[in-house]
């Protein structure tokens, strides 16, 4: 498994640990020089807790959201997949409790290797603007090779027993709903894409600031698959997204599921998703290679009728 999570690794997560390592040796090399080390890890901290607050602050808003709709959360639930878990005498305040917690832990289990580099690691103020920079390339350069990564990381999480059951199945033990977003891992699966894959613990903490919560935001957001609950995600996006198939009971799509290469997308919800490469936006074309998987399926079709049916 390790062995596989090396091989793996894209080039820019290489460039991003370099590039901190580099750093750390010119502010050795060179004492006397002003680089604020101490004043720039308190920075770090404070930037590393107002992140964690501010995302741990807006579950608990959905928290209250899912409970004060809990029988909203069953009636959708037993009219898919889930229904062979969710049932009329389901405690479904605890499926969404645990569901928080799943969230909750994800979440710092992920960002734990981010504290790591805070607490042993150290930043220069004068060469920030440069660093900066470099991370924000290296960033986009990760957009773009992020959905091959996820695909054979994704797919070893589901066909190899051992990752089921220690990494990746927890993500997929709780309701689908943002309460479980992190980024799309279980809990010890987290710390490992947080050194073993993802670039981000690595940059700058302004920069990781930036990429951590833009992540974690996005994936509560986009794992909203409960229709009529805050956050809501709106029936046309779910017209260009199916992850949510994913998580209602196929293993396909393995990739990020993203498809705006279609017949009747508008020209509005297109130019919204201009800044997103290719590579991320037609996503699901890896699945329709690689598994023939059809994007019209009935999976897909009764979700996008349950979000005709609720999301008012």
């Amino acid at each position: 498994m390790f062995i596989y999570k090396l091989e793996n690794l894209p080039p820019v997560y290489f460039i991003a640990l370099g590039l901190l390592l580099l750093e750390n040796a010119l502010i050795a090399a060179t004492p006397k020089f002003p680089h604020h080390v101490e004043s720039m890890r308190m920075i770090a901290f404070y930037l590393f807790y107002v992140h964690f607050i501010c995302i741990t602050l807006y579950r608990t808003v959905i928290l209250i959201a899912h409970l004060a709709k809990k029988e909203l959360v069953r009636e959708i639930l037993i009219q898919t997949a889930w229904k062979r878990a969710v049932n009329e005498k389901t405690n479904i305040t605890l499926e969404i409790v645990h569901a928080y917690c799943t969230g909750l832990l994800t979440h710092i289990v992920l960002i734990a290797p981010w504290y790591l580099v805070i607490t042993h690691c150290s930043f220069s103020a004068p060469f920030l603007p440069v660093v900066c920079l470099i991370n924000i390339v290296v960033e986009l350069k990760w957009l773009k090779a992020h959905n091959v990564w996820f695909y054979r990381d994704h797919w070893l999480g589901h066909n190899s027993e051992f990752e089921f059951i220690y990494l990746h199945g927890p993500h997929h033990d709780a309701i689908p709903c943002g309460l479980i977003g992190a980024a799309e891992h279980g809990f010890l699966e987290g710390f490992m894409r947080s050194t073993m894959a993802f670039p981000g613990p690595f940059y700058n903490p302004i920069i990781a600031f930036i990429s951590y919560t833009l992540l974690i935001k996005r994936n509560i957001d986009l794992h909203q698959y409960i229709p009529g609950i805050f956050p809501r995600l709106s029936r046309k996006f779910m017209e260009i997204a199916q992850h949510s198939t994913h998580h209602y009971g196929t293993l396909e799509p393995y990739s990020l599921g993203m498809k705006l290469d279609q017949p009747g997308i508008s020209e509005d919800l297109k130019k919204a998703f201009d800044w997103i490469p290719d590579e991320v936006k037609n996503s699901v074309k890896l699945d329709e290679e690689l598994t023939g998987f059809k994007w019209d399926n009935p999976t897909y079709r009764k979700t996008l009728s349950l979000y005709s049916k609720y999301d008012k």
